[in-house]
Formats: structure tokens, sequence, C-alpha cells
């Protein structure tokens, strides 16, 4: 008998339902355009060129079948799934929405350049056995704590920016979200390091800017442009 040694499937969630005010427009953020592509677009097709399977769309209530539109030719296989009142509970729902696979992606759909490479290491960390693995970049900015009416420069040497893909193995991120329930956490790295998982860090790349304000959007124009 032939044994089946091909890596379990990557599979992910793509978060989606965030209303995006500072960035403007009358589309939520994940359906503005980036170079012709809505950028929810974008964030699927790069996890797919690391090596994801099937996503997860999580969105706004009312907004699925639009955001199926926007999803037509995309690389991979999709779902679309209403999201909760938090980005916790919108990961909660994604979650039960899952296809099989054993290692699971969590990103934001506002990070549409993500390089291949940092969704590949990601991954390749949660296989050797990391229960969560998140990208990191070093802080580049001199940074200030403001503590009441005064502020103190804090040592950035130890410091990291913290992007997406969030990798996790599937059965980790799926106790610590049943284990944190009720709680708010600010990404799910920070769910499965309140229940005790480690979380190990790989290298992020600038190019995986999160979509936020105006600016940001016109840099990712520039990193298109170049990529060519």
């Amino acid at each position: 008998m032939t044994q089946n040694t091909s890596p379990e499937p990557v599979v992910a969630i793509v978060v989606a339902a965030g209303s995006g005010v500072r960035l403007g427009g009358e589309v939520p953020k994940a359906l503005r355009v980036l170079a012709g592509r809505p950028l929810v677009r974008w964030s699927v097709d790069a996890l797919a060129a690391g090596g994801v399977t099937q996503v997860v769309v999580v969105v706004a209530d009312g907004l699925q079948d639009t955001f199926a539109d926007a999803l037509v030719g995309a690389s991979v296989p999709f779902a679309v799934v209403v999201g909760g009142a938090t980005r916790q509970e919108s990961v909660a729902r994604g979650i039960a929405a899952l296809p099989p696979g054993e290692v699971v992606l969590v990103h934001d759909a506002a990070r549409p350049l993500v390089p291949a490479d940092v969704v590949r290491d990601v991954v390749a960390a949660v296989r050797a056995g990391a229960p969560a693995a998140i990208p990191v970049v070093p802080v580049s900015d001199t940074v200030r704590q403001v503590a009441g009416a005064g502020s103190i420069v804090v040592d950035r040497s130890g410091l990291r920016a913290v992007q997406t893909p969030q990798g996790f193995a599937r059965e980790a991120l799926l106790s610590a979200h049943a284990a944190a329930a009720g709680r708010d956490y600010t990404d799910d790295a920070a769910v499965c390091e309140s229940v005790g998982y480690e979380v190990v860090l790989v290298p992020g790349s600038r190019e995986a800017l999160k979509i936020t304000e105006p600016y940001d959007l016109a840099v990712a124009e520039a990193i298109v442009r170049a990529r060519g």
C-alpha cells in the first residue's frame, strides 16, 4: 500500500467585515479597488499564491452577494459568511465554516499585497510544530510612550509590528477561541497566547502594509506598479 505523504491542505479565513471609515468612499474597505481588483480579491489571490487551497471570507450582514461577485475568478474556491459584532466573533464564525485543513491562516482583507513567501513561511512554521506563527517587521520609527502630561522614548530594538496572515494548528485555534469566547483580543495570536499556546515569529514584509487611509492605498498602487 502506498502511503500518502502529501501535506494537509492549508485553509484560510479572510476577515472583511469592517467598514473602513478612515479610508472613506461609499463601499466597505475590502471592496475598494486597487489596480482594477477589489482589495479582498487581491488578498485571496495572495494567499492562494502562498499555498492556501480554500478560503472563507467573513463579511458584514447583507453584503454576501456583493462580496461573492467581487471574488468571481479568484484563484481558489471560497465561501462567504456573515461576521459578528467584533473581530474575534467574526473569526469564530469563520472557524465554524472552515473546510478540512490542519493549518489555518487568518488574514486581513486590508493587507492585499502580502508576498507569497511570507505566507509560505507562516505555514512552514506551523507545519514544523508551532501552534501559532505570525509575521512581524521591526519598528522603524522612534516610539514614545505617553504617560499623563509627559512622554518617554521606548527602546524600539525589541519591538515588532505584527502583520497577517497569522497561522495556527487547527486544534489550537479552535480550542483557544472556545476558551476565549466573550472576551475581546486584538488578534488571534493574542487569543492563543491567552490560553498558553506559544507564538512563533517569522519575518514579515513591508509590502504587506495594511490599507487604512487613502495614503496607504496610494502606496499600494505604487507597489503594484513596481511589481510590474
